[in-house]
């Protein structure tokens, strides 16, 4: 574990919520749902983003695998870094070949199989489609959380598969009692 001026207590699996004070405008009313914490830095995605004019239709397509039947998941900006490249967020039932555990009830792949196993009529049961994702490197995103901004909240698979986007950054909250919308009143310097 090293020294205990190196231990990082992990972020793996929390929601940040962006609060009315976020600095910086490309995160503001984001929620990211952080997918891995350690020493060597943070990764998210950013699940109440929908891209307008990319659907999962078009992703199938550059990837040249046959369209499943049914309605296709929105697709989401998970963030700035490789936005040409889709991460999918998924129920853990189903099993990709490779995969990071975000959550025991949760996993993050980049794998194409889960494409084709969508097509064939096999996917998971909960999918959300991200392109890019949200990166921070060592300790900056620890810094980042030590100026007003950010929101950490234990996160809820219910609002990353079966919230309406609009809804997903107050209701992020709400669950844990918060009115985000009057955060700005209530936070004062201790």
């Amino acid at each position: 574990m090293g020294h205990p001026s190196q231990m990082i207590e992990t972020l793996q699996g929390y929601f940040l919520i962006a609060t009315p004070q976020m600095p910086d405008p490309r995160f503001a009313g984001k929620v990211v749902y952080l997918c891995a914490h350690n020493d060597e830095g943070a990764m998210g995605l950013v699940v109440n983003e929908p891209i307008a004019d990319i659907s999962l239709a078009d992703v199938f397509k550059s990837a040249e695998i046959p369209l499943p039947p049914g309605l296709l998941s929105t697709v989401y900006q998970g963030g700035p870094v490789e936005v040409a490249n889709a991460f999918f967020l998924y129920s853990s039932e189903y099993r990709a070949p490779n995969f990071l555990e975000v959550s025991k009830t949760v996993h993050l792949t980049s794998d194409p199989q889960l494409l084709y196993d969508l097509a064939a009529g096999q996917g998971p049961h909960n999918l959300l489609v991200a392109l890019g994702y949200s990166g921070w490197g060592p300790g900056q995103l620890e810094i980042e959380l030590t100026v007003d901004g950010w929101l950490i909240l234990p996160a809820d698979d219910d609002i990353i598969f079966h919230t309406p986007d609009r809804l997903r950054w107050q209701k992020a909250a709400q669950r844990h009692g918060i009115d985000i919308a009057l955060f700005g009143d209530v936070v004062g310097t201790a």
